[in-house]
């Protein structure tokens, strides 16, 4: 890591030949990099690039296409609209919902939550694109209790405040409890989550989903990763009733395996979407057809949606669906073996997420995440979940193999046993899977 202190230089006078330029990087980015692209990288829900989506990252940089409309790039328009349709059919979702190709989750929720903001007020009779926020009907915001933060962020860039929604309890696992239900008055979005990052856990979307429709409120979905759920026949039913809402937000670089940036947010009426993000200038072409830059924040943008077809292509139905389950197993088995150690699993473990409470205290936690990462087996990281501190483990990754989850294992209960002066915490009350 001292080595990357070289690469702060004064601007160069000068031109620099390119193949000294990418000599430098390699030799001395290369070893400062983080292998999360790796077999027994578990620290984040991030997923290694498949290698069809690497190879389809290059050839779009080659290309240096400009996503937004068919006159700079026909191919890009292409592509968005077969992948497009193909995740309509892989999350069960109407036709005619319009699809966001956005940098990431968070872009994805702002984008479909800024499509919820102007339905919910146009049926108030206010026209928040064209007249702002000030003056607007008050719109009321239900979130969980385990709301994920980008969320909250989103819901502070569209003016709504990260602080001000009206929280609703969550159970043991994370989900909403939709016992627990307020009633809906006035405009009102809803935000529910498939896949809490702790637990995996997803929230009941079938009873909320009648609470919202019976009030009139938008329900929302956060999925960054587990709306690619119900790619999987056998873990479909943890997401039953999610084609009810009105939009949804997911990442491709988690559990579709595709490079860094893609996320993809979705709303019911893509009319909505448009309305929301859609722009017009005088030099720009009459558009024939979807028009990429319509439905996204961005104007100019890279041709993200290539990878997202690339990975959907290489993989097809049978090898998205073994993609997910394989890591659920893996998850499992971490858990397992984990338990059978002595250590306490916090979670149900129902997806590809594992919560794991490995010593009695914060700091003795702490310092056995930082041996698991300098011993380089495997790379976990820290999380605080329901006032415990634990390791979070994250099966996201293609290339993860049953030997992978082995190999960390046992890096793991090794660094639990060389730091705690008794050997692992005893169990209390823990859950396997």
């Amino acid at each position: 890591m001292a080595a990357l202190a070289s690469l702060r230089e004064p601007f160069p006078p000068g031109p620099t030949d390119p193949g000294a330029v990418l000599d430098l990087l390699d030799r001395v980015g290369s070893p400062g990099t983080v292998a999360s692209a790796g077999p027994r990288f578990f620290g984040f829900v991030t997923g290694g690039a498949l290698p069809a989506t690497v190879a389809a990252n290059w050839l779009a940089g080659a290309w240096d296409q400009e996503g937004g409309m068919e006159a700079t790039s026909p191919t890009t328009v292409v592509l968005e609209e077969v992948a497009h349709q193909w995740l309509l059919e892989i999350f069960g979702l109407p036709a005619g919902t319009g699809v966001s190709f956005a940098t990431g989750a968070t872009m994805a929720n702002f984008t479909a939550l800024a499509a919820a903001r102007g339905a919910v007020l146009e049926r108030a009779g206010w026209d928040v694109e064209a007249d702002g926020l000030q003056g607007a009907p008050p719109v009321r915001i239900v979130v969980g209790e385990e709301v994920h933060p980008s969320v909250r962020k989103s819901l502070g860039m569209l003016g709504f405040g990260r602080n001000l929604a009206l929280v609703v309890p969550a159970d043991t696992q994370g989900r909403m409890r939709a016992d627990r239900l307020p009633p809906i008055e006035g405009p009102t979005i809803v935000c529910v989550q498939a896949g809490n990052v702790n637990s995996g856990a997803c929230d009941p979307f079938g009873p909320i989903a009648e609470w919202a429709r019976a009030g009139g409120a938008w329900l929302h979905v956060d999925g960054a990763f587990g709306l690619w759920a119900k790619a999987a026949p056998g873990r479909s039913h943890l997401v039953a009733g999610v084609e009810r809402a009105d939009s949804w937000a997911t990442d491709a670089h988690k559990w579709l395996n595709t490079p860094y940036d893609s996320g993809l947010g979705f709303v019911r009426d893509a009319a909505v979407l448009r309305r929301a993000m859609a722009m017009s200038a005088a030099y720009f072409p009459v558009p024939v057809g979807r028009q990429p830059d319509h439905y996204t924040p961005e104007l100019s943008r890279r041709s993200r949606g290539v990878e997202v077809w690339a990975a959907l292509k290489s993989l097809g139905r049978t090898g998205l669906a073994e993609l997910v389950e394989g890591c659920c197993h893996h998850a499992a088995r971490f858990a397992e073996g984990l338990s059978a150690a002595g250590l306490e699993v916090l979670n149900e473990v129902v997806l590809n997420q594992v919560t794991v409470r490995v010593a009695p205290d914060p700091a003795t936690t702490d310092r056995i995440v930082e041996r698991i990462q300098r011993e380089g087996t495997c790379w976990v990281g820290g999380t605080t979940w329901r006032e415990v501190r634990a390791i979070r483990i994250s099966v996201s990754s293609w290339a993860t193999t049953a030997a992978d989850v082995d190999r960390s294992l046992a890096a793991i209960v090794a660094a639990v046993r060389a730091e705690t002066a008794s050997g692992p915490s005893p169990r209390r009350g823990g859950r396997t899977p």
